[in-house]
């Protein structure tokens, strides 16, 4: 084969390449965050609603991630606690019921992504935050019979930094945010 064979084949394959929009599995997706409680434990809680979009060109290596999380669907396990942290002093879900992510950039190793830049939003306080993508997997799904992808991404931030630091230092100001999202492709 010649040089402009192959060169005409990459650019070939490259043009076939385009984005693809997943829409986020509500059903398998489950925000949680994590904190030291008074150093006696870690207490883990989640978050039952969230909906949200994926857009990945792995052969351009680029993509966005938008995440919403209904905060009212905090879920601690014990129904007076989930009001206590919807209250002003914590998420505010009277006055501000939804949590966000909009993603800047992405990085990829491969056609893998592996972090994602981008806005966090809580208690209508946005910062930037860097999730780490520990895994991701693309494949046709074998129920849904359309491609999906899944991936494993987590931050950590300070409450404080959210105007939610109560109780700090004793409640760690430290929070580790997780996602554990699955998408299928539109």
């Amino acid at each position: 084969m010649t040089k402009l064979a192959i060169a005409l084949l990459a650019l070939s394959t490259s043009a076939l390449a385009a984005p693809e929009t997943f829409v986020i599995d509500a059903t398998h997706t489950a925000p949680r965050f994590e904190y030291s409680h008074f150093g006696y434990s870690n207490q883990m809680h989640r978050f039952d609603t969230t909906s949200g979009k994926i857009v990945l060109d792995r052969a351009a290596r680029t993509g966005s991630v938008e995440v919403s999380i209904d905060a009212k669907s905090v879920n601690t396990g014990y129904a007076v606690f989930n009001e206590h942290i919807q209250g002003e002093d914590f998420f505010n879900t009277a006055a501000h019921p939804v949590i966000t992510f909009k993603s800047t950039s992405v990085k990829f190793k491969g056609d893998k992504p592996v972090a994602v830049n981008g806005d966090l939003t809580i208690k209508g306080v946005t910062k930037p935050v860097t999730l780490k993508v520990s895994t991701f997997h693309a494949m046709p799904h074998p129920m849904q019979k359309k491609d999906a992808i899944g991936a494993n991404a987590s931050v950590k931030i300070k409450r404080s930094d959210f105007n939610m630091g109560k109780y700090a230092p004793y409640v760690s100001d430290d929070v580790t945010l997780s996602i554990g999202v699955e998408a299928i492709k539109e």
